[in-house]
């Protein structure tokens, strides 16, 4: 297999990732429903996923693979912290915060 090859086949991995943590945040809808899902828990699980993924494969990676790490886990980070933090005001005004356990823990 071609260095090229490996290197779009590492960036969809990273993409889906990316695109299963937008979708359990609530940002994006399910593909399935329709709908927008927030899950904090699984959010959680492929944004720690992806940081993995970039410190395993650190100094093997192209800029073009270093850049789409930096910015996925930048936004997402910061996403993840918003939609956390939507919980807690939820909880503080007497809602139910509608990402289950996770978010009030």
């Amino acid at each position: 297999m071609s260095e090229d090859r490996e290197s779009e086949l590492f960036q969809a991995l990273a993409v889906n990732l990316f695109h299963a943590a937008w979708m359990s945040l609530g940002k994006i809808p399910h593909p399935l429903t329709g709908k927008l899902e927030r899950d904090l828990g699984g959010a959680r699980t492929a944004i720690d996923t992806l940081s993995a993924l970039e410190v395993r494969s650190r100094g093997n990676r192209t800029e073009a693979e270093n850049r789409l790490f930096e910015r996925a886990l930048g936004d997402l980070r910061l996403n993840y912290l918003d939609e956390v933090k939507k919980g807690e005001y939820a909880k503080a005004d007497g809602e139910t915060p509608a990402a289950g356990p996770e978010a009030t823990a």
